[in-house]
């Protein structure tokens, strides 16, 4: 042990042994995540780039960088990055505080193994990000995977449960102001004025003066539902958008190229801004998240969201997320049942359980032959049900609460990651967070707790016992000492 070490306390000296999450950082098998995860961060060879250099001889062509390279930081473990995935949203924190509070909360660190307390940071924010972009869709539904195969190792679920499963679907909001036409023609004129003079082109007027007066007209008439006065106001922005949109094409030609279609995805979002009208479809409703849909569930107090569809699937009986994904394109509930079961499936493969069962709501009617041999339940069959089935349409319901519990306690009421990889990527680490919580009031409701802290005792009498045997003291001698 080294030397400053030596005046240190342990976290596990530091800690109650028998807190939930002390108890699931012991039952979670970090060995077979880092196993299944390490060959998406090896190192792998470089291509090289011809260098030009000159000797004694003239000029020589040499290939430089190729190969692995040892130089550099070493890499954070992989079991601290995979924690700080599970904490963020088992706890709803952001990539910002997780790693603010696991430098202050010793049972955040001794779930993400370290021995000793660390009262700093442990990894820049960022890091977070780019580990969660390496590891992609299939890394993050192993993490997924992971939870649910620990729920089964600890004997809080049976796998019997995992043969009925409830789907349902909802939305996952994108991290969007609430789009209107004013608001987003404006915005197209600001940002693309900004880069071109950014890339160098020389813009007659940017009509930046009108276009924020414009802009807060807009607001005014719609507040005064004077809707006559604030079409004019449309036309014109539109008008001075169209104008700028045809100077920027007429003089980006002579860019370079890379600078040429960096401007060129923007000009296009925003040529799309400037053609859609209220009546369209396939409407853009943000110029940096072009994925964003509007998708209506029938709420009464919010008609309308803007994100994806996200699907999720929880067992019958205990409510464990055995499936989330995310479904582009805002397709029809059913359409989206039989990519969900064949999610479910791989998740379960490994316990060795197929869903047989899925009950679902009236918006899954007529998908049968798409997810056979599951049996498809709901309402509109309930007259062909037997008996046991119908008992089981009666927890249809029990997945709401639990929908409302993944989006407010861990994160999926809002998506700040960018892209559709990031809407599908935040579903399933949402789900994750939502096992984990599970998994520590599983611990708490069995009282696995108190049988570790009991097997801890265990191991420390033993170990007590062995070390009388290595050194025996006689009866007469303890008799004898004053």
């Amino acid at each position: 042990m080294a030397t400053d070490d030596f005046f240190r306390a342990r976290l596990d000296q530091m800690i109650d042994l028998r807190h939930a999450l002390a108890v699931l950082a012991t039952r979670m098998p970090w060995a077979q995540i880092e196993a299944s995860l390490a060959p998406v961060f090896a190192h792998r060879d470089r291509k090289g780039r011809p260098v030009e250099g000159s000797d004694l001889f003239g000029p020589s062509l040499a290939v430089a960088g190729a190969g692995v390279s040892n130089a550099g930081r070493p890499r954070l473990p992989i079991r601290l990055m995979v924690a700080l995935l599970y904490l963020k949203h088992a706890y709803n924190e952001s990539d910002e505080s997780v790693v603010v509070r696991w430098s202050q909360d010793v049972y955040f660190q001794f779930f993400s193994g370290q021995v000793y307390f660390e009262p700093r940071l442990p990894c820049d924010p960022a890091q977070i990000s780019r580990f969660r972009r390496v590891l992609g869709e299939a890394g993050v539904e192993q993490l997924l995977k992971t939870t649910i195969e620990a729920a089964v190792a600890m004997g809080a679920v049976k796998k019997t449960e995992f043969e009925r499963v409830i789907v349902d679907s909802t939305v996952q909001s994108k991290a969007i102001a609430h789009p209107t036409d004013s608001r987003l023609l404006e915005l197209a004129r600001e940002k693309i004025a900004r880069l071109a003079k950014r890339a160098g082109i020389q813009l007659k007027q940017t009509h930046q003066h009108e276009g924020q007066t414009l802009r807060r007209r807009a607001g005014g008439y719609a507040h005064a539902k004077q809707f006559k006065r604030l079409r004019a106001v449309l036309k014109r922005q539109r008008t001075i958008l169209g104008r700028l949109l045809r100077e920027v094409r007429r003089k980006m030609g002579g860019l370079a190229d890379e600078t040429r279609a960096s401007l060129d995805t923007w000009v296009e979002r925003a040529e799309r801004i400037h053609r859609q009208r209220p009546k369209d479809k396939n409407k853009l409703y943000a110029l940096h998240a072009p994925e964003a849909e509007c998708i209506g569930k029938g709420k009464a107090r919010q008609p309308y969201e803007f994100g994806v569809k996200v699907s999720l699937a929880v067992t019958h009986q205990h409510g464990l997320m055995v499936g989330a994904r995310s479904f582009p394109g805002n397709p029809y509930d059913g359409h989206t049942l039989a990519a969900q079961i064949e999610q479910t499936t791989n998740l379960l493969q490994d316990i060795g359980v197929k869903p047989t069962a899925a009950i679902v709501d009236l918006g899954y009617r007529g998908v049968d032959k798409d997810v056979a041999p599951v049996e498809v339940i709901h309402r509109g069959k309930f007259k062909s049900l037997s008996p046991r089935q119908r008992t089981w349409l009666k927890r249809r319901q029990a997945i709401e609460p639990l929908i409302g519990h993944t989006k407010a306690d861990h994160r999926m009421d809002r998506c700040w990651l960018k892209g559709a990889e990031g809407d599908a990527l935040h579903a399933v680490l949402c789900a994750a967070g939502f096992n984990i919580r599970w998994l520590l009031r599983a611990i708490a409701r069995l009282g696995l707790g108190g049988v570790l802290l009991a097997l801890s005792a265990m191991a420390l009498y033993a170990a007590a016992m062995a070390e009388v045997l290595r050194h025996p003291v006689s009866c007469a001698e303890v008799a004898l000492e004053p």
